[in-house]
């Protein structure tokens, strides 16, 4: 189910927001994607830390379990006419988990934090249509030239840089929420910890242990305390996705947020309708490090993707829990047009192996000098197969694969980081649905996520003038030239597009399959 979409340009909104049953003091165990790198809002950057975020803070704008945008700590919001700026007025019952107010001066202050180049945030990026907010990423402004401003202890306005149709569902963002001022200036980093984290959404946080569960209870001081069913959550980390089937099957689970995509026929046939599979806006692929020989030579990377079978990765290793990907974008989203392809898009892999072996060949690689390639994964059961798969198919070129692979907190930080690599896979979930999300991951400079450091002028420029284009007809025409670029110089590789497949429990209601993959745990009720 789409999320029901409202006009960016609304005068205002007040929305309901859905109520659960009556309370129940049963556990909610909870599958989760991984153990979480932090729970410091503005360091975050993984699904996994999205999902326990999404319980424990409140943006000013959050989802329901529908994916619809619904208010958060703010009680409403508009839009003036040239789309520059936007103000909100807080709900004043909005409480920290500690007792105190929330006011218009913590989202100043979150705001300020998260884009001051000294927090080292992995996704500043994402709030750059606010005005100078790259100036104050890059050290060239002071924080305070940042577009928000206090209007009031309940009232902010933030100002855009141009208008940006994708903003409401901007600030629904892990990187939008607030932080709790004192706490993060008494504790400094260890202000993430259980006991020292104070936040403002439906729950908080009571525990957290590596490698076992993330603990949340119920908040008793947010405004819809008494509406909230599921007093405890526990967030367990499931990354061995066999061995988390099992423990849904002993009970020892009420949901998986993922599945083992080679078990899905099974899977179907032991629990039926318990098996919901959804859609989801979100690209699995390989990233190129194109600063590396001969990986910064086109031809190679042309090669190594015209003989990727990604209809037999989407559809037979995964059970058609994926799609095959030949582009970037999904199709599906908004303010777009229907992507275009990579070379090889058209007929079978195998149609394309002379091809493939030529371009090796003029990059200097054959029989007598085979290609070597280090392929990096997090480890997990659909993650190994698939990279065991597409090492079959490189090696009919005569490329000999070898396998490096850690757990999912380690490979992303590694190549965050800047860790050397050869092809390392990468996988997004867009944070709004707009050819935008998924675009400006490759820019020049955008090194948290652009782990490869490939740079194109033309590619930059082309977005830059698709930021600044009011007519959204022409703006899709910029990013589609511009994902053209990317699709012919291959830094990232794309393999699959996402659905979502979760297990869900016959006794957990309220789940919604939406293409936010939205599921905060407020809306949810398990039975006695």
């Amino acid at each position: 189910m789409r999320p029901r979409r409202r006009d960016w340009l609304a005068g205002a909104a007040v929305l309901a927001t859905v109520r659960p049953a009556a309370a129940s003091e049963s556990i909610y165990r909870r599958g989760n994607d991984a153990d979480p790198e932090t729970l410091d809002p503005h360091r975050s950057s993984t699904v996994a830390e999205a999902h326990i975020l999404r319980d424990l803070c409140d943006g000013l704008l959050t989802y329901d379990n529908e994916g619809a945008i619904i208010p958060g700590a703010a009680r409403a919001w508009s839009v003036s006419e040239d789309g520059l700026t936007l103000r909100f007025d807080l709900n004043p019952d909005g409480r920290w988990s500690n007792g105190g107010p929330v006011t218009a001066a913590d989202f100043v202050f979150s705001l300020r934090r998260i884009l001051d180049p000294a927090t080292g945030a992995k996704y500043a990026e994402i709030l750059f249509p606010i005005r100078n907010a790259a100036s104050v990423n890059r050290g060239e402004k002071p924080v305070d030239a940042l577009g928000i401003t206090m209007e009031g202890p309940l009232q902010l306005t933030i100002t855009l840089e141009q208008p940006t149709p994708y903003i409401l569902e901007l600030l629904t963002h892990q990187t939008a929420v607030p932080v709790h001022r004192a706490s993060v200036e008494h504790y400094g980093d260890a202000f993430t910890r259980p006991g020292n984290l104070v936040t403002n959404g439906p729950y908080r946080l009571t525990g957290s242990v590596p490698g076992g569960a993330v603990q949340l209870e119920a908040n008793p001081h947010h405004p819809d305390a008494a509406s909230i069913a599921i007093r405890r959550v526990d967030f367990v980390p499931t990354s061995d996705l066999a061995a988390a089937v099992r423990r849904y099957a002993a009970g020892e689970l009420d949901s998986l947020a993922d599945l083992p995509a080679d078990q899905i026929g099974d899977l179907r046939r032991r629990f039926g309708t318990q098996v919901v599979l959804g859609p989801s806006l979100g690209l699995a692929a390989l990233a190129v490090n194109t600063r590396k020989a001969p990986f910064s030579d086109r031809r190679v990377r042309q090669a190594l993707s015209l003989v990727i079978d990604r209809e037999y990765l989407a559809l037979g290793l995964n059970g058609g829990t994926m799609s095959p990907a030949y582009s970037l974008c999904p199709p599906g989203l908004d303010n777009y047009r229907t992507p275009p392809e990579t070379p090889g898009g058209s007929g079978l892999p195998i149609d394309h192996e002379e091809q493939a072996r030529r371009l090796l060949g003029e990059a200097g690689f054959g029989p007598d000098r085979p290609l070597t390639v280090e392929y990096r994964f997090n480890a997990s059961d659909n993650n190994r197969t698939v990279a065991v798969a597409i090492g079959e198919m490189w090696r009919d070129l005569g490329i000999v694969t070898r396998y490096v692979y850690t757990d999912a907190k380690t490979h992303f930080a590694y190549l965050r980081d800047g860790g050397d690599f050869d092809v390392a896979r990468m996988s997004w979930i867009a944070d709004y649905a707009d050819p935008q999300n998924f675009l400006f991951l490759l820019q020049t400079g955008n090194d948290g996520f652009n782990a490869g450091h490939w740079s194109d002028p033309a590619y930059d420029a082309l977005l830059a003038r698709a930021a600044a284009e009011r007519d959204l007809a022409r703006r899709a025409g910029l990013l589609y030239d511009a994902e053209a670029i990317a699709l012919r110089e291959l830094p990232w590789i794309p393999l699959m597009h996402y659905r979502s497949k979760a297990l869900i429990a016959p006794r957990l209601h309220g789940y919604r399959p939406n293409v936010r993959n939205a599921a905060p745990t407020r809306f949810l009720r398990l039975d006695a």
